[in-house]
């Protein structure tokens, strides 16, 4: 196809924000800078979100692609190849205009910028930084600015864009390489890393260079050069696993041990653990808490330019290929473990391509899973759990109507009920109910008190959940019986209409005082 050069400006935005909404992996925070006399606007590390699009997602960023052309073929794509769509780019001038434009009505607080492949990967990250350069240099432009960098492109040109933005992300797009090759030929998992490697060894000298702490595997913070941290990266220089060809897991425990951290140590309370491990006794990492540490800068100065400062991210196709949750939540952790990832998105196969190798979701896109492998991957994050707790090759998927947390609660029912008086920090993190916020209350309040499940509702922890799972002083809010199968068809009421909900969020409407909707045949009395 052609690239059409007789468009407006306004007609290529509205192709080239609409060829973007499939990209999830996009975020409006991870780095704060204030103004800077001389330039044009700031970032804030929290983000503000000014509205939201019909499909729910965020748009507080000027989210566009450069062009929707493509040299590869990916199947799943809107934008391959050998589709017939209208093809369009923008110049770096246009996209500059549309940037601060957009800024200075405030309908934005940054540039969320991707692209297809226009003629080859070097050209358009070429492109990409000409834009960038013209953004920051000439138009001093100092607001947020999150770019993509092209796998295949010149590390040279990855590098000085990588001077310029403050979030750069790859797509993996698939979690296994055998997926890449059915549904992206064009693609391959060498390709796609290398600049994630790139990206992460950046941040890491930087970071080292500044005297900020780098993270350790999961295991809290202490000062370890660049050099150590690639070393204890797999020798394949992959740092993802690998999967049979049936989609199992190798039978080579060992080194699937190695690549997703199944073997684990026992949970440590953070900051106390530490000192003893001879980490450094700087601020205290606690669950509660990114568990993989921090590969970025978050507060800058507009003093001097910094790699990436917000870090990197990445995103996966959830239902495309046949790959079950636990292989894309193992992928996921040796993300976050190995290459420093600030998040991993999950994306929902939505079919806008006619394949036969492609799949048929006659239920339209898999939401309620993406939904589940997003509150997995909090839990890995920020509870303290492993991919290999949460799923196993035994229970490979995660059951729709229940919560990651609480399914794992019921699998585990002898760890349970827990004394909210008494139990670590790390235990009442595992209590479904329980949040981050509500713990940390918890914890601090019974210093000064023995609580009661009056004082826990009011701190935020939600009952129907929990009471199953605490007690307080020694006694259980109601007299329940610990039994799994009693638990789980108490806590499925809440959980099938939540599920159906994220199913059917835009099969239903209000209703009125004239509506019928035949609800006598739903058991719902009416009135005479």
């Amino acid at each position: 196809m052609l690239i059409q050069e007789n468009l407006s400006v306004q007609e290529k935005l509205k192709i080239l924000t609409d060829a973007a909404k499939y990209d999830v992996a996009c975020t409006s925070s991870g780095v704060s800078r204030g103004g800077k006399n001389g330039y044009m606007g700031n970032a804030e590390a929290s983000g503000i979100c000014h509205s939201f699009s019909a499909d729910g997602r965020c748009i507080s960023l000027l989210k566009i692609l450069y062009t929707n052309q493509c040299i590869y073929d990916c199947k799943y794509c809107i934008n391959r190849c050998s589709n017939d769509v209208v093809r369009t780019s923008f110049t770096p001038d246009e996209v500059c205009k549309l940037t601060m434009e957009f800024y200075q009505r405030n309908y934005i607080e940054g540039l969320f910028l991707s692209s297809g492949i226009l003629y080859s990967a070097d050209y358009t990250m070429d492109q990409i930084f000409q834009t960038l350069w013209k953004l920051r240099r000439e138009l001093r432009f100092n607001g947020y600015i999150h770019v993509k960098a092209i796998p295949g492109a010149d590390p040279a040109l990855i590098e000085q864009v990588g001077y310029l933005a403050d979030r750069m992300s790859v797509n993996l797009e698939l979690p296994t390489a055998e997926g890449l090759r059915n549904l992206a030929p064009g693609k391959t998992r060498d390709k796609i890393l290398k600049p994630m490697r790139q990206i992460q060894r950046g941040i890491a000298k930087q970071m080292e260079q500044e005297g900020i702490l780098l993270p350790e595997q999961g295991k809290g913070h202490r000062m370890i050069s660049t050099g150590e941290a690639e070393g204890k990266l797999p020798s394949d220089g992959s740092g993802l696993p690998s999967f049979g060809g049936d989609g199992t897991v190798p039978n080579d425990r060992s080194r699937v041990q190695s690549l997703s951290g199944e073997r684990r140590p026992a949970p440590v309370r953070w900051g106390v653990a530490e000192e003893k491990a001879g980490y450094s006794t700087g601020p205290k990492l606690r669950l509660g808490r990114s568990r993989y540490g921090t590969y970025g800068i978050s507060r800058v100065s507009g003093k001097r330019d910094y790699f990436v400062p917000a870090g990197q991210s990445t995103q996966m196709i959830v239902g495309a290929t046949p790959e079950n949750d636990f292989q894309m939540l193992t992928v996921a952790e040796a993300l976050y473990r190995n290459f420093g990832m600030k998040r991993v998105f999950y994306s929902a196969y939505v079919s806008v391509n006619e394949d036969s190798a492609l799949p048929i979701l006659p239920g339209g896109p898999p939401l309620l899973r993406e939904h589940r492998l997003y509150q997995a991957d909090w839990l890995m994050r920020y509870y303290g759990f492993d991919a290999g707790e949460l799923l196993s090759e035994r229970q490979p998927n995660f059951n729709l109507f229940l919560d990651p947390k609480c399914d794992w609660a019921l699998r585990h029912l002898g760890q349970f009920p827990v004394e909210v008086n008494r139990a670590g920090y790390e235990t009442l993190l595992r209590v479904p109910g329980m949040g981050v916020k509500s713990v940390g209350r918890i914890v601090t309040a019974r210093k000064t008190g023995v609580l009661t499940f009056a004082d826990l509702k009011k701190m935020g922890v939600v009952l129907k959940r929990a009471q199953y799972f605490i007690t307080c002083s020694g006694k259980l809010m109601n007299p329940v019986r610990i039994d799994q199968d009693y638990i789980t068809s108490q806590l499925l009421g809440d959980e099938r209409r939540k599920a159906w909900d994220i199913q059917h969020k835009d099969s239903y409407r209000q209703l009125s005082l004239f509506d019928d909707m035949h609800l006598e045949g739903a058991g719902i009395d009416l009135p005479s």
